[in-house]
């Protein structure tokens, strides 16, 4: 049987990335981590990261990437098989593992790879990470638009189940009566007969106040699990319009309410996310996920510190807008130009014209990667998803790169 290689375009992009990552670097990385214990041998390091690769590249779920790899010979290439594969390579699960083990300084070590090789094939090169763009945008995660009634809603159908799976006879679960009353808040809502919605949405937190204090009088010292519910559902039960630090998901806890100020969209519910960009040629050289809702000017120095560390070159320059201003939030080493303070001149002032490009970069970072909507679970994922986003892009910016700049190719004998 021939080999696979043999049966592949070798102009196509995926065939020229294969080629240029340094595959083995990822197995002195992180074999040392997947060291089975006894029963089933590990996974191949390269299998695990080049689906994240893909995963990233083309914005897939774990389910789908490992269901298309099957049909494609170009991920199976890419992911190091010699022979075209009929069978899954790994259960989805495995990539949820594996995230969990490397941690979010593993993907990081993705992203470092990309740039590297990148470097060497000088489709990015040393001057331009010498003169950057960052900038800010929101991360949305996966969870529904928070209003009142729903999280009163969720809260009371969670601790009736969790507390029905430890055995505890609770004096009324609410099942029907909470239903009809969430439907009723809905239907009131939405014909403007706000009064009345109003009314639905006590009598559920009502009911949430009745099923915390019941579970609290029969199960006086819960499991960590249960405590854990609880005490969202307290929150939940006890927090106020203008309250601050308000719980927004009952399964998702770190999300946060951003507002940008955008006309179409008020309110956005995740993280925020900086990004830094080479100003001339659009790389993605820095990236990642901050919590607390700083100011951005307050996220500039660890992004440009990020920056640094992936590549091993200091920035000089680095272009923002307005909401980076105030000197006491900019690195000493870098001369930080704010958009549209003051007037440049000569290169200064083409570095600050090209600001602004870093804008459609955030908009295919969400539209065409996983920027737009977060689905992994908690802080770290939040983190990973945006290091996974920085690769995918990169990762099909340098397979343009190599197509539009082929090699010479050696024939098969």
């Amino acid at each position: 049987m021939s080999e696979l290689k043999t049966q592949l375009n070798p102009q196509h992009p995926l065939f020229h990335l294969s080629d240029s990552l340094d595959w083995e670097g990822f197995e002195q990385r992180f074999g040392h981590q997947m060291q089975a214990v006894g029963g089933r041998p590990p996974l191949p390091a390269r299998l695990l990261v080049g689906l994240h690769y893909l995963k990233a590249m083309y914005d897939e779920s774990d389910e789908s990437v490992v269901a298309k790899w099957v049909e494609n010979p170009y991920w199976q290439y890419f992911c190091g098989e010699t022979q075209f594969q009929h069978a899954f390579p790994c259960h989805p699960t495995s990539l949820v593992k594996w995230r969990k083990q490397v941690g979010p300084e593993g993907i990081e070590q993705l992203l470092q790879q990309v740039l590297r090789s990148a470097m060497q094939a000088k489709a990015l090169k040393p001057p331009d990470i010498q003169r950057l763009t960052c900038d800010t945008t929101v991360q949305e995660k996966a969870i529904a638009f928070p209003t009142d009634a729903r999280l009163y809603h969720k809260a009371r159908q969670t601790l009736v189940r969790e507390a029905k799976a430890r055995g505890v006879d609770l004096r009324q679960s609410y099942v029907r009566v909470g239903k009809l009353a969430y439907f009723k808040q809905s239907r009131y809502r939405c014909a403007r007969q706000l009064k009345r919605a109003m009314k639905q949405t006590r009598k559920l937190r009502t009911f949430l106040g009745r099923v915390i204090r019941d579970i609290e009088r029969k199960l006086p010292q819960p499991d960590t699990v249960m405590q854990s519910w609880l005490e969202r559902a307290k929150r939940i039960h006890q927090q106020q319009r203008r309250d601050s630090g308000k719980l927004y998901s009952l399964h998702a806890p770190e999300v946060e309410c951003i507002a940008k100020g955008k006309v179409h969209k008020r309110y956005e519910f995740g993280c925020k996310v900086v990004l830094v960009t080479t100003s001339a040629s659009n790389w993605i050289v820095g990236a990642d996920a901050i919590h607390g809702n700083p100011h951005d000017g307050a996220t500039l120095i660890p992004a440009l510190a990020q920056t640094t560390a992936l590549t091993g070159i200091e920035p000089a320059q680095v272009a923002v807008d307005q909401g980076f201003r105030g000197t006491k939030h900019h690195p000493a080493t870098v001369q930080v130009l704010v958009a549209g303070r003051r007037k440049f001149k000569g290169g200064l002032k083409r570095l600050v014209k090209r600001r602004s490009a870093i804008e459609p970069v955030i908009g295919h970072a969400k539209q065409d990667h996983a920027l737009g909507r977060n689905y992994l679970k908690g802080k770290n994922g939040d983190r990973i998803n945006a290091l996974l986003v920085a690769c995918g892009f990169n990762l099909k910016k340098l397979g343009r790169w190599f197509v539009e700049n082929p090699r010479p190719v050696t024939p098969n004998l």
